[in-house]
């Protein structure tokens, strides 16, 4: 294992830094690029092959390019969509994001768990499974809430957030046949953690929220347990649109380790 090689994480946006985040803690060390498929954003209206395709061919031309030694596809939809034929494509360690329903049946205690995600990922058989296997005799009420998408990257440009779309994700799930007892409620995108102080102040302070972040940092140090790590180059932020040229980006990539910026 060439102890340069980096960790590739992928999202649609800039979502994923909220992985990239838990995985600083974990893997201090680890050599990083921080792929934004910012060209198909959003992903939530697309079609599943549109998805499929999109996300295959991005990450084998990736692959090839930068060798990483584990993929990590931070973005629900994308994984909920193209995590078996990217596993079929390509020869590294390939962790996905799915939402984490697992850890919310095990936390409610009103037996009733709200799940907001894009369009996508709402509407995957994938998500129906994970309710079977981990929710069974629980209720999950779900809401496709893509304008939280934008929200928290306009929230990430350092722009206001807009009230109305926290009040309709949240209508959403509030308002249906037994949302009143939703006690937990699943950030099935990872974007959406970008707006938990929001989601919070408007669900209320009785209401947990969970996201995969922190499962998904543990996971891929599992995988890569035993490697050596080492910088050859500074952790790079990669676009497949040119990256806008303001100040705040980079600052906030400067945040999360991403110290170059570059189009791919």
């Amino acid at each position: 294992m060439d102890p340069t090689s980096p960790i590739l994480l992928f999202d649609s946006g800039l979502g994923g830094l909220t992985v990239l985040a838990e995985l600083r803690k974990v893997l201090p060390q680890a050599p990083v690029i921080y792929a934004a498929d910012t060209a198909g954003l959003p992903y939530g209206d697309k079609t599943e092959a549109e998805i499929a395709a999109r996300v295959a061919g991005l990450l084998g031309r990736m692959s090839e390019r930068y060798r990483p030694r584990l993929v990590c596809i931070a973005c629900n939809t994308a994984s909920t969509i193209a995590l078996g034929m990217v596993r079929d494509v390509l020869e590294v360690p390939i962790v996905g994001t799915v939402p984490a329903i697992k850890p919310a049946a095990e936390m409610t205690t009103s037996g009733t768990i709200g799940l907001l995600g894009t369009a996508a990922t709402v509407r995957q058989r994938y998500v129906d499974d994970l309710e079977a296997r981990f929710a069974s005799g629980k209720r999950l009420l779900r809401h496709p809430a893509p304008e939280l998408v934008l929200a928290a990257e306009a929230k990430m440009r350092g722009e206001p957030v807009d009230p109305s779309s926290i009040a309709r994700a949240v209508a959403g799930l509030v308002e249906q046949p037994g949302g009143e007892a939703i006690d937990t409620v699943v950030l099935a995108c990872t974007h959406f953690p970008l707006l938990a102080e929001e989601l919070q102040t408007a669900l209320g302070k009785q209401v947990r929220l969970v996201d995969g972040a922190a499962g998904i940092a543990r996971r891929i140090a599992h995988l890569t347990a035993g490697q050596p790590f080492e910088r050859s180059q500074p952790d790079r932020a990669i676009f497949t649109a040119q990256p806008e040229d303001r100040p705040y980006l980079a600052a906030m990539l400067a945040r999360h380790g991403l110290d170059a910026i570059s189009r791919f």
